[in-house]
């Protein structure tokens, strides 16, 4: 069974150093909101990151996500990896350190969407209403579709989106001045 600590616990060993705090959600999630001293590291890479990390030996180790599952799931991971640290799970993530009381750097945005899940809607709806224009007969649609699909392709591989750029630069997505 995975160790949890509270969130006034988590709040007092990172105050002192004696632990370092490691939040696994995506990196849109973090940008959007997070614990001031947290490392992102998305859980999805942790288990290649850890191996690389110069975290000292008497430190614990802190994971949070959300809500507490893949704060779980990364104490188990660095367990495996064989970390050589006392792993710890923020109990209830970020959501239970706000409840708390406890700062967070970000969270005034106002965008319900995180920008993944917005590139998603907007390519989808692209693809959607393309397809559609091809069936209709502008068989030219049916090549712009796939020159998207390349794009997510080169998306995926590089990590630069152009269309989350874009998005990221529309009014529900800007900070407030």
């Amino acid at each position: 069974m995975t160790a949890s600590v509270s969130p006034k616990d988590a709040a007092l060993w990172l105050a002192s150093g004696e632990a370092v705090l490691v939040d696994v959600r995506e990196p849109d999630e973090f940008r959007a909101e997070h614990i001031a001293c947290a490392a992102s590291i998305p859980l999805s890479s942790l288990g290649h990151t850890l191996a690389g990390a110069q975290i000292p030996a008497d430190r614990k180790m802190i994971f949070q996500c959300l809500k507490g599952a893949r704060g779980e799931a990364a104490c188990r991971t660095a367990e495996a990896a064989g970390a050589g640290h006392a792993v710890y799970n923020l109990e209830g993530g970020i959501a239970a350190w706000k409840e708390a009381g406890l700062p967070v750097v970000g969270g005034a945005r106002s965008a319900a969407i995180p920008l993944f899940r917005q590139v998603q809607i907007a390519v989808g709806i692209l693809i959607a209403a393309l397809v559609a224009l091809g069936f209709s007969g502008l068989t030219a649609a049916f090549a712009l579709a796939g020159v998207i699909g390349i794009m997510l392709v080169f998306a995926g591989t590089t990590g630069w989106c152009g269309m989350a750029m874009l998005l990221a630069r529309m009014p529900w997505n800007r900070q407030p001045a």
